[in-house]
């Protein structure tokens, strides 16, 4: 018996796919089938694969083509794939010829000519591009319309700002002089990165006039309004999605599954620290513009307590550290720090913009404990600690634009579908919105001038 193996996305299966398949079938007598996984296509920069992997393993299942499909997970699978299987001869599309001329080693290799005129990106190219309008003031922005560049069926098309002295030359050159109002009227979704207290006003607007919105976290400062817009995005049938780009790395999504699924034992305590010396003056002062440190810091550090102990905390109490704005009007806070105590778990976090501390996450179990070295939020990398250091294992996963491509992926694939496909539970956007209201307003907190 002659066994022959080949790979793919398999993407939005099309006739191109079923040819190849049928053409590698021809060369012998035994076909498999590697189905590449969502984390290894984004090492090799397919950030926009459309369809999830159960959904591309079932399209090439049901063209009978295949008389075995495995899953493609890791860089050097196909040596190990063809000693493991008796593997007579591997193919692909002629697209890769000479990429795989070291497997001749192990078997035949053989490039297969692809049916010209179609392809997954052409199919993708070829559905209407979701026109992106950007709202705010900030240099983050600058990143989103950078990002949206690598996501195929994306485009940064316009910008709505009150302020375009940190966006980049490009985008000022996609600045609208219409109103707000007529600004959504040319676009198809919103990045929203204003000032958090505009949020609500312009998540609502937008939701009104059916246009989809991506909003950095928080969603609002107050928690009724944060449910108010997700009832209004269900009742319009708009997708509503919480921005936290820490959500969408693969280290991070990983770091989750591995504390899940019993690694470390029961988890304990969640420690999250995030901090940055950015946007206070010489004279100590917070700039007119800056975001809190609750707010721009406050959702990412957050995250992890939330997902992993859940949204039910018993109690809590907020420490911060506040100094006055220019104007003396804004609540800036230089420093932040939240107390959680669960049923069976604590947790902590110190968020700070004008204090600087080693911005590591640490979980701990009763019987190892997760270590992700600063910027956690952007890791590549993390290790599980046991008691014997001869036990402990490392990760390490590619990360590229801190998440963002991969979040903006998120939104557009949850548009398409038609379905809330975030990484971050409503009830988990409610309840951050909930703590920032409830450091705005006072509750549980005790202030050091």
């Amino acid at each position: 018996m002659v066994k022959v193996i080949t790979y793919g996305t398999y993407d939005l299966l099309h006739y191109g796919h079923i040819r190849l398949l049928e053409r590698a079938k021809a060369l012998g007598d035994y076909l498999i089938v590697g189905v590449t996984t969502d984390d290894f296509d984004k090492t090799r920069g397919k950030i926009n694969v459309q369809q999830p992997l159960m959904e591309r393993v079932e399209s090439v299942k049901a063209t009978g083509i295949a008389d075995e499909i495995i899953i493609e997970e890791y860089e050097g699978q196909k040596i190990d794939d063809i000693r493991r299987y008796g593997v007579d001869i591997f193919t692909v599309g002629s697209d890769w010829e000479g990429k795989f001329d070291y497997l001749k080693e192990y078997c035949k290799v053989v490039y297969l000519e692809r049916t010209q005129g179609i392809s997954s990106t052409e199919v993708r190219s070829h559905q209407q591009e979701l026109r992106l309008g950007l709202v705010g003031e900030f240099a983050m922005l600058n990143t989103v319309g950078q990002e949206s560049s690598y996501v195929n069926g994306l485009s940064a098309s316009s910008v709505y700002t009150e302020d375009s002295s940190r966006l980049s030359k490009q985008l000022k050159e996609l600045i609208t002089e219409k109103t707000y109002e007529g600004f959504l009227g040319d676009v198809d979704a919103v990045y929203i990165a204003s000032r958090p207290e505009k949020h609500y006003e312009q998540v609502k607007q937008a939701l009104e006039q059916g246009k989809h919105v991506l909003v950095e976290s928080p969603v609002t400062l107050e928690r009724t309004r944060c449910k108010e817009l997700l009832e209004l995005a269900e009742k319009k049938n708009r997708i509503l999605m919480e921005s936290i780009k820490t959500a969408y790395a693969t280290a991070y999504s990983r770091l989750l599954l591995l504390i899940k699924s019993g690694k470390i034992g029961s988890v304990v305590s969640v420690d999250a620290t995030c901090t940055s010396l950015r946007e206070i003056g010489e004279d100590g002062m917070a700039e007119q513009s800056a975001w809190s440190s609750i707010c721009e810091w406050g959702p990412v550090a957050m995250l992890p307590i939330l997902q992993i102990l859940g949204a039910n905390y018993e109690e809590k109490r907020i420490v911060s550290h506040l100094i006055k704005s220019p104007a003396d009007t804004v609540k800036f806070d230089a420093f932040t720090k939240i107390d959680f105590v669960y049923p069976e778990a604590v947790a902590s976090l110190k968020v700070g913009k004008g204090v600087k501390s080693e911005g590591e996450l640490i979980v701990s179990g009763t019987k190892g404990y997760v270590y992700v070295p600063a910027p956690w939020w952007k890791t590549d990398y993390f290790e599980i600690r046991y008691e014997n250091p001869a036990d402990n294992q490392r990760y390490f996963y590619q990360l590229d634009g801190e998440g963002l491509r991969y979040e903006l992926v998120t939104f557009l694939k949850s548009i398409r579908m038609g379905k809330d496909m975030s990484y971050v539970d409503k009830e988990i956007t409610a309840v951050i919105a909930g703590l920032i209201s409830d450091f705005e307003n006072g509750v549980d907190m005790k202030t050091i001038l």
